[in-house]
């Protein structure tokens, strides 16, 4: 028997176990995947759900119906990679494996700032999603929004928290001299003006000291707030964190050319866990899936695996609400509804996958 275990159902999870089932396998092949949801959930929609824009359905998408795989929908304890199993919470069994890939994907990071993980809300898991959509949707007229960090994840969570409510005001806090500052300078100025038209308050060179139920300290200005939502940072899910393999200075465990854990070839990462020369993006993870899949398939048939080609990312996309939005296509810097409506197809692609 050949047991591959698949941990984390998102982007690239999905897309290795596709590629799996896109061939025939051997009936002594078991695949068995683990996530805590009893469904897909779109990752990169979470700020909708956050803004009230979009129903929970529109996020969600079925796991593949298929007598090959077996689906277990409980919260992971422990990945014990000495055994060679995996800890499941509620359950009296264990999962063991031959061949685990990880696929946990990311949590927020805090950086130590007092009061930020109790008091802010977030868009890093569903539920907690659909929690700070509570939490604004449940606001009066003239309530205090603050965003931390303006990264993409803030950006569109800021832009379409104003769509959704324009009676709220709403500020995003940014460490830099500009928001998105990985991307090219002309989408920069486009989504600082978007904020500036729509009455977002963009406070650069932010500094958050501290934050509080009712407020957030920034630079020894303390700002009276309703709602505070944190997309300042990410690191790897607390499990990866616990896994006694290398990892980089960002806390995601290194791999080979082939994914695999030096230490333990039987262990694939991909995606926020594994390190990696790309930033982390849900574009980025299903690539990788895609490869993983083929190497896999390669060594249960007890062939060599080829060298995976270079990954060659498309580009960014991001939101100013439904009919605005900005990236880069074809290399090329693009703002309006072009862009947008890029993103939206995108979506309806991984609705149909």
């Amino acid at each position: 028997m050949k047991r591959v275990v698949l941990v984390g159902g998102g982007y690239g999870g999905i897309k290795t176990l596709l590629g799996l089932l896109s061939q025939t396998l051997s009936d002594d092949i078991h695949i068995t995947v683990i996530d805590r949801n009893p469904f897909r959930s779109l990752k990169t929609e979470f700020y909708a759900i956050a803004a009230g824009t979009s129903a929970d359905h529109d996020v969600r998408v079925d796991f593949p119906d298929d007598s090959r795989v077996r689906y277990i929908f409980r919260e992971i304890t422990k990945i014990d990679t000495a055994n060679k199993q995996i800890l499941i919470q509620d359950e009296d069994s264990i999962v063991p494996y031959d061949y685990l890939v990880i696929g946990l994907g990311c949590e927020d990071n805090y950086h130590g700032i007092t009061g930020a993980e109790e008091y802010t809300e977030s868009v890093q898991t569903f539920a907690k999603a659909r929690k700070a959509g509570v939490a604004i949707g449940n606001l009066k007229a003239y309530g205090k929004v603050s965003v931390i960090g303006a990264g993409l994840s803030g950006i569109e969570v800021a832009s379409e928290i104003r769509e959704s409510r324009p009676d709220l005001n709403i500020r995003l806090l940014d460490r830099g001299d500009t928001v998105l500052k990985p991307l090219d300078s002309k989408i920069q100025t486009y989504v600082e003006n978007w904020m500036a038209e729509n009455q977002v308050d963009v406070i650069h060179h932010s500094t958050v000291e501290y934050v509080e139920k009712d407020g957030v300290c920034n630079n020894g200005v303390c700002y009276l707030n309703d709602v505070t939502i944190w997309t300042a940072g990410v690191q790897p899910n607390w499990l990866v964190r616990a896994l006694p393999y290398e990892k980089d200075s960002h806390g995601k465990v290194v791999i080979n050319d082939f994914y695999q854990v030096p230490e333990d070839p039987s262990v694939y990462v991909l995606g926020d866990c594994a390190s990696s020369e790309f930033s982390p993006s849900a574009q980025l993870a299903g690539l990788q899936g895609e490869q993983i899949a083929e190497i896999l398939l390669a060594i249960l048939n007890g062939k060599q695996p080829k060298q995976p080609k270079q990954l060659k990312l498309k580009g960014t996309l991001g939101s100013l609400g439904k009919s605005d939005g900005f990236g880069n296509m074809a290399k090329q810097p693009m703002t309006g509804l072009l862009p947008r409506l890029a993103k939206s197809g995108v979506l309806w692609l991984s609705k149909r996958h």
